[in-house]
């Protein structure tokens, strides 16, 4: 958790829950597993990466920090804050109450805008309706590949004042995309040193798609060996777009 991100495509990174577990071909080689494991090596006591007997695959133990939960309330500069970076909001080892205090929280910082990304679609949807959703949440689901598309129909439920697919690591193509009743579309190829290689078509029709329906499109990277790779430039353009309403920087600082 930080005060600053090297994610392109947020500021700030606040984990109320830490660890998670594998749901489909975008966790295979997970950048939380890993850099929990060196956090660990490094004396950090909020993983358990010594495996879970309830969990469904690969992962690290799900932990809950009810310490976290008033971070925001500390930070005094608006800022664009990517909720749970290090875990799953919607796991079902989540408790609701849990949840609903993450939005609490939220509602009550209202001079942060908080971005919510989950694979687990199905209690996201479930969910929704016992949930207070403020204005300065985006709700976000990750769409690796074709296989996974369901989740944008979950996600249209979802009362969220932005609505954004983070389809990265880009694993295949997403022919004929619906983006009604979305906002904001992310797009990037897999980093590591067991990255695969996204193709350059597929993000392209990823572009094209949003392009045709006015949705604003980011490119984060093309991914490699290392995150910075291949750079960023999608046919000699930076995709740097942004949902239009207010960010981090346009709101007035409520300080607590």
């Amino acid at each position: 958790m930080g005060d600053r991100s090297r994610i392109e495509w947020t500021e700030a990174t606040w984990n109320p829950s830490t660890g998670c577990d594998r749901v489909s071909a975008g966790c295979d080689n997970c950048y939380a597993l890993t850099l929990a494991k060196r956090l660990k090596s490094m004396g950090q006591d909020r993983y358990q990466v010594d495996g879970d007997p309830r969990t469904s695959g690969p992962g690290f133990g799900v932990t809950l920090h009810y310490d976290t939960l008033t971070l925001p309330d500390k930070w005094r500069r608006p800022r664009l804050v990517f909720v749970n970076s290090m875990s799953d909001l919607f796991h079902a080892r989540v408790p609701l109450s849990f949840i609903q205090e993450v939005f609490a929280t939220m509602r009550r910082t209202p001079q942060h805008t908080y971005q919510v990304l989950t694979k687990r679609t199905l209690r996201l949807r479930r969910l929704a309706e016992s949930l207070d959703w403020p204005p300065n949440v985006w709700m976000g689901v990750s769409v690796e590949n074709e296989k996974v598309s369901y989740r944008i129909d979950h996600l249209r439920e979802v009362p969220a004042a932005v609505r954004f697919l983070s389809c990265e690591p880009l694993l295949g193509p997403i022919p004929n995309i619906n983006l009604d009743g979305i906002h904001w579309v992310i797009a990037g190829g897999e980093s590591g040193p067991q990255f695969r290689p996204v193709e350059h078509a597929w993000v392209c029709s990823l572009r094209d798609a949003c392009v045709k329906k006015n949705v604003p499109f980011f490119f984060k990277q093309w991914g490699g060996f290392t995150a910075k790779s291949g750079g960023r430039t999608l046919d000699e353009e930076i995709w740097d777009q942004m949902p239009k309403i207010a960010t981090a920087e346009d709101r007035v600082p409520v300080l607590v």
